[in-house]
């Protein structure tokens, strides 16, 4: 990724407490204000093929059914063989943003807060301006302050992305672009990048985090956060799936260290995540007599991104238990309470061209365990990958244009279903 994209993209997710990267500068009395965001839409084409409910991670990538992920949480009622075409406008991964940071220095403390609006650009619906598969066609992503000194670091306390998993979504080239999603969520904020198919959405969390002063490249983030409910939308067929939600037991906890490198014309960045949360399993209506009443779900990640001669390199992998496979805690429990097992990763390669074109291919997978032939009636796990290819060129400064094409294959037993979804538009950043 070249620098002016990377800039671009760190200061278009305001991923950390820092508000250092420049937009619209305003003075303002004791304060500074920063005015920055993201307007970006994509033509898109995707295509479906297959058993419409092998996986989670194929029915974002182009399905093209509105209802089709709740007949899935109802009882896997969508079994039927999807072959279908769809084309859509619609935003990228990157929803469209308009940020506002102040920063002052008062009484010894570096104090500063952000808060983002985050629309949509697209509706699918004619006379409905609030669209999309789950209704939403904006959102609020950030609403947070922060205080603190070089000397010993910073609080931030709100709404911001999580800790944990962070660092894949940011190191994601489908940033910039679309990935998957593009069928089924036309009309939502975002589609899914790659989340699901090699990493677990970070999501944004209301949470207290400590972030330490950077240490020569080394820095550490600690923190408490929302819990969050696990519900079973996994290996719904049949008898598979319970109604209702194990909510969170107690905050989650969730930490980060990462250690940034420059030498000559390399340079690079080694991180570590994990998160940890107790979740209620005692209210299921399949709960087994002696089970108890509480599971602790966790997860740790570990990646590294090497940039030398225009050459990228990324490499992320994660394992955990209880924790899900594409949205956190989301099929993390089989319908007994029972953890399952989870693991996946993605490797990418990007080169920037004498154009400043950068080229880039990707490959990721998510894996989700079943815990015995009781777990679901296909006996299997679930599995979805997918293969990205894009260019992405900076027209101007600020100005990125986008093309991708993404492959994604979901299996679940004898159940094996296709997406593959084309995007073209692009993104601007201020």
């Amino acid at each position: 990724m070249n620098k002016n994209i990377k800039l671009a993209v760190a200061g278009a997710i305001l991923a950390t407490a820092s508000v250092a990267n420049a937009g619209i500068i305003i003075p303002a009395g004791d304060w500074t204000l920063d005015i920055g965001g993201v307007v970006n839409t994509y033509a898109t084409w995707s295509r479906a093929t297959g058993a419409g409910t092998a996986g989670y991670g194929l029915l974002m990538a182009g399905d093209g059914s509105s209802d089709l992920l709740q007949r899935v949480r109802q009882g896997g009622a969508g079994v039927a063989t999807t072959n279908r075409s769809t084309a859509n406008m619609t935003t990228g991964l990157l929803p469209n943003y308009l940020s506002v940071s102040g920063t002052t220095r008062q009484n010894d403390l570096d104090v500063s807060f952000t808060i983002s609006i985050n629309p949509g650009s697209s509706t699918t619906n004619a006379g409905i301006q609030n669209s999309g598969t789950n209704g939403q066609n904006q959102e609020n992503r950030q609403a947070f302050l922060t205080f603190g000194d070089k000397s010993w670091g910073s609080v931030k306390v709100g709404k911001d992305l999580g800790i944990f998993a962070s660092d894949a979504i940011l190191n994601d080239m489908t940033l910039l672009g679309v990935g998957s999603g593009a069928g089924s969520l036309a009309g939502n904020t975002t589609t899914l990048g790659r989340i699901g198919t090699g990493f677990i959405y970070a999501d944004w969390k209301a949470q207290i985090a400590y972030t330490t002063p950077n240490f020569n490249g080394f820095q550490a983030t600690a923190g408490i956060t929302q819990a969050f409910n696990n519900q079973d939308i996994y290996f719904g067929l049949g008898t598979d799936l319970t109604t209702g939600s194990r909510g969170g037991a107690s905050n989650a906890y969730e930490g980060k260290a990462s250690y940034s490198f420059a030498a000559n014309d390399v340079t690079g960045k080694v991180w570590v995540s994990g998160i940890a949360q107790k979740l209620d399993t005692g209210a299921r209506a399949a709960r087994v007599a002696g089970q108890a009443d509480n599971e602790i779900a966790w997860a740790t990640d570990i990646g590294a991104n090497v940039n030398f001669a225009g050459f990228g390199l990324t490499g992320y992998y994660y394992t955990g238990e209880g924790i899900g496979q594409t949205v956190q805690f989301f099929g993390g429990l089989d319908r007994f309470g029972n953890k399952r097992d989870s693991d996946g990763g993605y490797v990418q390669a990007t080169y920037v061209l004498p154009t400043k074109t950068k080229v880039g291919v990707s490959w990721g997978e998510s894996r989700l365990d079943q815990n015995g032939a009781l777990d679901n009636t296909l006996g299997a796990d679930l599995k979805d990958r997918m293969w990205t290819v894009g260019l992405y060129h900076p027209l101007t400064k600020h100005l990125n244009l986008v093309a991708e094409y993404s492959d994604v294959k979901s299996e679940l037993g004898n159940l094996e279903a296709k997406g593959r979804s084309g995007s073209l538009g692009a993104i601007l950043f201020f």
